[in-house]
């Protein structure tokens, strides 16, 4: 399996989240046919060229802090709370897992 698939494998399963609705990094690996593989997904999702398409702002950490961005975590804060994603001392309600 070439690094080349996985990535493409990750970027449609972070695609295909609904906007208001986020998945752990753990979750998108196992959707991508990697079970362990979350820091992987981290990797993926920094290097992101298409925020558009893929929205790497709706990954998050599996205790469900919102985790890192490559255009900082405020901005990715902003980007959950814009689609209505309730965060709480840094955590995102479980409600909105996928």
């Amino acid at each position: 399996m070439s690094e080349e698939t996985f990535t493409q494998r990750v970027y449609d399963v972070v695609a295909s989240i609904p906007r208001g609705k986020v998945i752990t990094y753990g979750e998108a690996a196992c959707r991508a046919g990697s079970p362990r593989a979350a820091r992987a997904v981290g990797n993926v999702m920094n290097k992101n060229p298409d925020t558009e398409r893929v929205p790497c702002h709706r990954v998050i950490c599996s205790d469900g802090s919102v985790g890192g961005y490559a255009f900082g975590t405020s901005k990715k804060v902003a980007l959950l709370r814009k689609e209505g994603v309730e965060i709480i001392d840094g955590k995102v309600h479980p409600e909105y897992l996928v």
